[in-house]
């Protein structure tokens, strides 16, 4: 600090906060007192949504990455996306990361694990590999598909296992 006891010191946005203190200011209890006994039932399905993608075969997705992104995929390219889902529905990480979050919540995880999966199968099959290497749309088509499958089957396994 200055000797000087005169000189004004300006205080901009450029001041972070260093110290915080916290004081107790009360102590005291809460009672929770029973009224009227309602019951609610948990929700089934609230919140999600249901496209029409979600309940289309492999097959007709691939006709529709045809037709949207001009590929020339055929049924034995559908072989490729079936290993992807079941090596991501296989995933123990990606199970519990499924039964623990929405899909919302569950698309944050999911994207780094089909990345791996997808490098693992890199040389399995160049030409799916390289269509969504460098088409964005492409590749977020098919992690949105892939996620909202695996997702669903992952929470079936959960919900078959009770």
């Amino acid at each position: 600090m200055p000797k000087d006891t005169n000189t004004k010191y300006t205080l901009t946005d450029d001041i972070a906060l260093e110290y915080y203190r916290l004081q107790k200011i009360s102590e005291g209890s809460i009672k929770l007192e029973k009224q009227g006994g309602v019951e609610l039932s948990p929700p089934t399905e609230a919140g999600l949504s249901r496209d029409k993608e979600e309940k289309a075969h492999l097959s007709e997705i691939i006709r529709i990455l045809n037709d949207r992104f001009g590929t020339d995929f055929t049924e034995a390219d559908r072989l490729f996306f079936d290993q992807i889902e079941a090596e991501l529905v296989t995933d123990e990480k990606l199970s519990d990361k499924a039964k623990s979050n929405t899909i919302e919540n569950f698309k944050f995880g999911f994207d780094e694990v089909f990345e791996t999966k997808l490098i693992d199968r890199m040389d399995q099959n160049r030409e799916i590999f390289a269509k969504i290497m460098d088409d964005e749309q492409f590749a977020e088509t098919i992690k949105n598909w892939l996620m909202k499958q695996v997702y669903k089957k992952l929470n079936e396994v959960q919900t078959s296992k009770k």
